[in-house]
């Protein structure tokens, strides 16, 4: 059983992640970069070097030597604040774990230390026009001549596809293989190559400080050495990341629901109608019991699932759950803080309109809530 008490170590990295928000998230920024769909390469750059980014990587790649539940504490406590600026920044890694856990030492030194530096934002691109969720099947070719690879395909909704150094692509390397996820694999492709194009998607809903876009891969060579762990191994690689990758995704939404709620709390005890203080309603009251009622919860399910990873126990039943749970939770919090909030909640300047739309795209990706359900029945079915 896990001791859900932090220690002292955990305890300060959450009270650093906390007061760095503070100062340097404010309302100013995060309005300004949610209209112009831009990336805070700013304060990206600060949260590098106080060791925020990459927490969870060893020393030696300029991490911290700390786990996924450290790095969950960070994740929570950006997001508590501001929910477009904390998922701009705990996104900048995204897909760099596959290095760590899959990668050659040479690959490590070379593109986890650009991470930990603030040089290098980093994507993973998994997701295809044609298929969607389904990583069973990948058009993204990728035929291995001598001592290279030529890829060529499209992958779309790539989180830091516009600004990202380098992409680690899921393809297809063995057309003949039975079922077809048995022969992919996954290869590094750094931005500058020749053939890689980048097409930003705008317009999103949310998160909009986390740019979006479509990566289309012409005839791009990339070296043998680029290859990541075992080739044709590349979709059980990429599972084990999102054992991983989705716990953070709990965390995103555990700060965001978090942080809807610290602002409905504390409207409520000014707000008056009818010449009372709004939390005098029982209504109120109860719609707030509710909602950190549920927050807790999300809260054990995330750090759980987080500290089991960490004890080397990769479940993905818990962290489908935390992922399903945590990000439900975020919609239903900010949508009830929304309406306490009632038309001003939805101008544009509060913060809670944007906490609202940046809490929905935590139940889409990194796997929609559909799936995470179906891989919670199918550890009950077996």
């Amino acid at each position: 059983m896990m001791d859900f008490e932090l220690n002292e170590t955990q305890k300060d990295i959450q009270k650093a992640a906390h007061e760095f928000a503070e100062k340097e998230f404010t309302k100013e920024l995060a309005l300004e970069l949610d209209q112009r769909e831009e990336f805070p390469f700013d304060l990206w750059q600060k949260a590098c070097k106080l060791g925020f980014i990459g927490v969870h990587f060893p020393e030696e790649y300029g991490g911290q030597g700390l786990g996924v539940l450290e790095n969950v504490l960070i994740v929570e406590e950006f997001c508590r604040k501001d929910s477009t600026l904390g998922v701009a920044l705990t996104l900048s890694d995204f897909a760099s774990e596959l290095i760590l856990r899959f990668g050659s030492e040479e690959q490590k030194q070379k593109y986890l230390t650009q991470v930990t530096g603030g040089k290098a934002v980093s994507a993973g691109a998994f997701t295809e026009p044609e298929h969607g969720s389904d990583i069973t099947s990948m058009s993204t070719r990728a035929v291995k001549n001598r001592d290279f690879y030529v890829i060529n395909g499209t992958k779309t909704l790539i989180s830091n596809a516009t600004i990202a150094k380098f992409f680690i692509v899921l393809c297809q390397t063995n057309p003949e293989a039975k079922p077809t996820y048995r022969g992919q694999t996954l290869l590094i492709v750094e931005r500058e190559t020749e053939g890689v194009e980048i097409t930003k998607i705008s317009g999103k809903m949310g998160i909009r400080a986390s740019p979006t876009g479509e990566i289309s891969l012409n005839n791009v060579k990339v070296p043998k050495e680029n290859l990541v762990g075992e080739e044709n191994r590349g979709f059980y690689h990429t599972l084990e990341f999102f054992d991983e990758s989705r716990i953070e995704i709990a965390a995103q939404a555990l700060g965001i629901a978090q942080g809807a709620f610290d602002c409905a709390l504390k409207y409520a005890k000014e707000r008056e109608q009818f010449g009372r203080k709004i939390i005098e309603f029982q209504i109120i009251q109860h719609k707030l019991a509710d909602m950190i009622t549920k927050i807790e919860t999300a809260r054990l399910l995330t750090y759980k699932a987080a500290w089991n990873f960490d004890q080397g126990r990769i479940d993905p039943y818990l962290t489908s759950m935390a992922k399903a749970y945590a990000s439900r939770v975020a919609v239903e919090v900010t949508n009830e803080t929304v309406q306490i909030f009632g038309g001003y909640g939805y101008i544009g300047e509060n913060k809670v309109e944007r906490f609202y739309r940046d809490a929905k795209i935590t139940e889409i990706y990194e796997g929609t809530t559909e799936i995470q359900k179906n891989t919670i029945t199918r550890t009950l079915l077996s």
